[in-house]
Order: structure tokens, then sequence, then C-alpha cells
């Protein structure tokens, strides 16, 4: 039964980490890339190491700390790239509503703002 569960939890994380591949791709500029291979490479990878973990019990504990690392620092290292992307002037795509990191034109203050 674990290596049904395991060779199920596998192909599920495969298909994911395919489908980061396939959004990297497709994906229209740097910041949906990065979103994109981010999240879907998380749960992937996640359920790639649970996989693991079901078919080889004995290393449960090690895998379990992979996987706490992987959920620390994704995220936080997708949170770098895109600010070091923004910060480097890095555009973003034309259907891009709002950016909040923009600065804005007018200064808090002065009589345009007013």
């Amino acid at each position: 039964m674990g290596d049904l569960f395991g060779s199920i939890f596998i192909v599920s994380g495969a298909f994911f980490l395919f489908s980061a591949g396939l959004g990297v791709l497709r994906m229209p500029d740097t910041y949906n890339r990065i979103q994109t291979g981010t999240k879907a490479t998380t749960l992937g990878t996640i359920l790639v190491l649970v996989g693991l973990a079901c078919l080889h019990p004995d290393w449960a504990l090690k895998l379990l700390i992979l996987v706490f690392f992987v959920m620390l620092t994704n995220p936080v290292s997708s949170h770098a790239l895109a600010r070091a992307a923004h910060a480097t002037g890095i555009h973003e795509a034309d259907a891009t509503v709002v950016d909040q990191l923009e600065e804005p034109d007018v200064e808090p203050g002065t009589e345009e703002a007013e």
C-alpha cells in the first residue's frame, strides 16, 4: 500500500514540476515566471519528497527536514528575485494593472499633490 501511495505522490509531484517548467516558458514577463516557477516547484518537490518517504520509511525524518527547508527557502528566494528584478528596472507585462512598488510621480506635501 505504501508503494502505491508513494508512486502516486511522485507522479503527481512530477506533474507539478513539469507544469512549472511549462509555465516558465509560457508566462509573459519575469514576475509571472518567478511566481509560476516557485509555486509549482514548491508543491512538486514536496509531493516527490512525500512519495519518497512512503517508499522508503527509514528516510522519512530526513525527507521531512527537506520539506521544511523547501517550504522555507523557495518563497524567500522568489521574493528576493522579484525585488531584485524590480530594482534593476525589469518591466512588467502590458496587462499588469498595479505596481505597488512603483515610486509615485509627485511627492506628498507638494502643491501638485493637494
